[in-house]
């Protein structure tokens, strides 16, 4: 792998809010340029303008991550303005459908999966030729625990974010020489605008009452901004090359990475 990255430029998706947002600003107060992907225009224009307020370099481009002709053009745009790409962080997601298998909408459950696979598929396949060719560049894709599980009636969420972690380990495997390091994370439990659709979802309200129970929990929570900030300092971590010799694995924010290196080197 390569060398640690001094700054670098950054595409986040779903950069307009919650976990996209706090990882966006975190990695341009370290000196990454960072471009900022969503469909909402006003959320990630918002936080660009107060990036380059602050100092930093950020770009708005509001663009559908499902759809490869503008996925393309985010990433030209990208480059056009700051520079080749060093890090994709894929952080766009969505909750639903919620329900059993054979009573959700086929089209919605596979629109889900749009977002969950082929949105990264489309962002690797725009950024890992540039580079392998240049031998350096990370990946990090934000999954869930709810990849390593399977719960009743959260079936699109479970099978894309399962897919996320194989994607990872695929990309871990076909860069391993070439000087690209993937990793898939969960990024921890905090009330944000997905988790709130989840708890006013009226399908998530009558079939999975025990996770609306717990998200609603969560919408007080006095620790969300440090939660926040945690999830945003493991993907400077990752960012950084240190941590490159655990490219492919999946990791959750309790996980230690000082430690998984040490469990690697015995």
């Amino acid at each position: 792998m390569s060398g640690l990255l001094q700054g670098g430029v950054a595409i986040i998706t779903g950069a307009g809010r919650g976990f996209g947002r706090a990882i966006a600003t975190r990695l341009a107060r370290e000196g990454f340029a960072v471009a900022l992907i969503a469909r909402t225009e006003q959320q990630i224009t918002g936080v660009a303008s107060e990036i380059n307020v602050a100092g930093g370099r950020a770009v708005a481009i509001a663009a559908d991550v499902t759809d490869g002709a503008a996925v393309t053009r985010v990433v030209a745009e990208t480059e056009r303005s700051l520079g080749p790409v060093t890090l994709l962080v894929n952080n766009a997601g969505v909750p639903g459908p919620f329900g059993p298998i054979w009573s959700v909408d086929p089209e919605e459950w596979w629109a889900s999966q749009a977002v969950h696979i082929r949105a990264p598929l489309l962002f690797l396949r725009a950024v890992l030729p540039g580079m392998t060719q240049r031998r350096a560049g990370r990946v990090i894709i934000v999954s869930a625990k709810a990849s390593r599980m399977v719960a009743a009636n959260l079936s699109a969420y479970c099978v894309g974010k399962i897919a996320q972690t194989r994607i990872v380990e695929e990309v871990a495997a076909e860069t391993k020489e070439l000087g690209v390091a993937a990793f898939a994370i969960d990024p921890g439990f905090v009330f944000t605008d997905l988790a709130a659709q989840t708890m006013n979802s009226p399908d998530a309200q009558r079939w999975l009452p025990g996770m609306v129970a717990r998200v609603r929990e969560k919408r007080d929570d006095p620790n969300a901004a440090a939660d926040l900030a945690s999830c945003a300092q493991r993907c400077f971590d990752l960012a950084s090359g240190r941590y490159d010799r655990l490219s492919g694995r999946y990791m959750e924010m309790s996980d230690d990475l000082e430690q998984l290196l040490r469990t690697l080197s015995e």
